[in-house]
């Protein structure tokens, strides 16, 4: 496929350099998104720059997945208000690892094809860089007037606030200017991608090559990506949305894109999902003809979770989706392990009951209305049970004197009571 055309009706381009296109068409070439190590895992902001990596990849270009060890240890002052932490190279080498495992799940790293992605920490190449070779080497073919015409600087330089622009910041456009410089002459590298943020910082490296190579080199940005209503992409009430599923769990990761609003999802499934044009126009077709079954939402969701964790991670979120929204059943109840199923019904009332009890056997009506006092009387449950509103596992309780023990246990733990149609109730057993 023609990878710029191909970003281009997804709408993953916001600028690109003269004669880029002209030359990918013509040859294969190497270009690499950077990725800064501020934590042990990327999270779904990353997600575009890793699509764009792995578009690059399956047009037939050979990708470079850069970690920013050295950057990291900076800052880069681009649409940041405030100085980053500096990092030590010991938590640097752990954020890498545990990077690099999330982008094999995208590109492929390991065969012997030509254009295998690699994955390179500019901290390597940096560490022995003297500050005197830096100035010398680097830092005298751009000029301060170039640095100071860049976005980034112009906007921390004019901001009221005291804390100002550090040299060590400024200097970072210099710094990643220098790592295209390096892949350029050690792997041939020809374009940097990244957000449209980082547009001066890519151009001052495509200038740094120009200057000291006499080489072309192409800069490529995406669109920063944000939500309909104005709010921040990627964030929830509890902080971001991350890959690693110790940090957020593929139930909470398919909710998130579950729940994107419908003029969102138009434009997330272009750009998160490999689903080709024809798929996706037929998508949205029938999402637009009938918004209320949300079936963009739920392709979108089932193909990044697909992608991020498995099949098998996807297959749970959506059962645990049906059982929040009612349509679960007792067998698709006891699917779910511990942490998806309490994730599910987060927040709901709980009430803590003697195992002893369940062990020697209980009847509904003493466990609900005695043992747990989810009904405030006998005859409350009563009236419920003959209402048909009382369920037991996702299973509807008749029976006054129904027996309840042990094996009822859902992770040999819980048991969810449902009152009416959604309203929940846990008991755990302790």
């Amino acid at each position: 496929m023609n990878f710029v055309d191909e970003l281009t009706w997804r709408g993953m381009i916001h600028d690109i350099m003269p004669g880029a296109k002209e030359l990918m068409d013509k040859e294969t070439i190497a270009g690499y998104v950077g990725f800064d190590p501020t934590a042990e895992s990327l999270h779904i902001g990353h997600l575009v720059g890793v699509m764009m990596l792995k578009h690059f990849q399956m047009a037939g270009h050979k990708p470079i997945a850069l970690i920013g060890g050295a950057t990291g240890m900076i800052g880069d002052p681009s649409m940041k208000s405030a100085e980053r932490n500096l990092l030590d190279e010991p938590t640097l080498r752990r954020f890498q690892e545990g990077i690099r495992r999330q982008l094999s799940k995208f590109l492929d790293f390991g065969s012997n094809a030509p254009n295998a992605a690699e994955l390179v920490n500019n901290y390597d190449w940096m560490k022995d860089f003297s500050f005197l070779d830096f100035i010398r080497d680097i830092g005298k073919h751009i000029t301060v007037n170039y640095m100071m015409s860049k976005d980034s600087v112009k906007k921390r330089l004019n901001e009221e606030s005291r804390a100002g622009l550090s040299f060590t910041e400024f200097s970072y456009q210099l710094v990643q200017g220098n790592d295209f410089l390096h892949l350029y002459r050690t792997r041939n590298c020809k374009l940097q991608m990244g957000g449209s943020d980082q547009w001066g910082n890519i151009t001052t490296g495509a200038e740094l090559i120009r200057r000291k190579e006499s080489g072309e080199a192409f800069a490529l940005t995406c669109p920063l990506i944000t939500k309909a209503d104005g709010t921040k992409f990627g964030k929830t009430e509890s902080g971001n949305v991350w890959l690693d599923p110790k940090l957020t769990s593929p139930y909470k990761f398919y909710q998130f894109w579950l729940n994107t609003s419908d003029a969102d999802a138009e434009g997330y499934i272009k750009i998160f999902t490999m689903l080709p044009k024809d798929d996706i126009e037929q998508l949205t077709a029938r999402h637009r003809a009938a918004p209320h079954l949300r079936e963009l939402q739920r392709k979108l969701a089932e193909e990044l979770t697909v992608m991020v964790h498995s099949r098998a991670d996807c297959d749970m979120a959506i059962t645990a989706s049906q059982i929040l929204f009612g349509a679960g059943t007792a067998d698709s109840l006891r699917q779910l392990n511990e942490d998806t199923f309490l994730q599910v019904f987060e927040g709901v009332e709980q009430y803590s009951i003697p195992r002893t009890a369940l062990e020697a056997g209980v009847s509904v009506s003493e466990l609900l209305a005695t043992t747990a006092p989810v009904f405030p009387s006998k005859g409350e449950l009563k009236r419920a049970i003959q209402g048909n509103s009382l369920s037991i596992n996702k299973e509807k309780i008749s029976n006054f004197e129904h027996a309840i023990n042990t094996s009822v246990l859902l992770n040999d733990k819980y048991i969810l009571v449902t009152k009416g149609k959604r309203n929940n109730i846990l008991l755990i057993a302790e």
